[in-house]
């Protein structure tokens, strides 16, 4: 997600469950209405809503946050372009998760065949 360089600039994320949109908005140094707008542009980026649409970030979406921070703000790539490169990132841990289902799979295969030709 993140590279290592990116993330020492950022203050260290704390061992919370939830964070306010004013705790990310110091985390990742952007300000609150950019994160809102965020929201808007970026289907990955859910934050739990309670009690009269507060907000709750959790970890993940922190770090969401900052990559999608790092890819405007440091890479320069534009909304739609980090928006298509997080999805393509999606698509490949898809993928990923897809090839070691299967493997697993052969391999449970494998040993039933095993069992049946004792």
């Amino acid at each position: 997600m993140l590279e290592a360089g990116n993330n020492n600039e950022l203050p260290v994320i704390p061992g919370k469950r939830y964070f306010t949109i004013g705790e990310v908005a110091e985390l990742c140094e952007v300000k609150p209405h950019v994160l809102r707008y965020w929201e808007q542009e970026f289907p990955q980026l859910k934050p739990v809503k309670r009690r009269g649409n507060r907000r709750y970030y959790q970890r993940h979406d922190v770090l969401l946050i900052r990559q999608i921070r790092s890819l405007l703000y440091d890479e320069g790539f534009t909304i739609g372009g980090a928006r298509q490169r997080l999805e393509g990132e999606g698509a490949k841990n898809d993928i990923n998760r897809s090839q070691q289902i299967i493997r697993q799979t052969l391999v449970e295969l494998e040993e039933l065949l095993s069992l049946l030709k004792r």
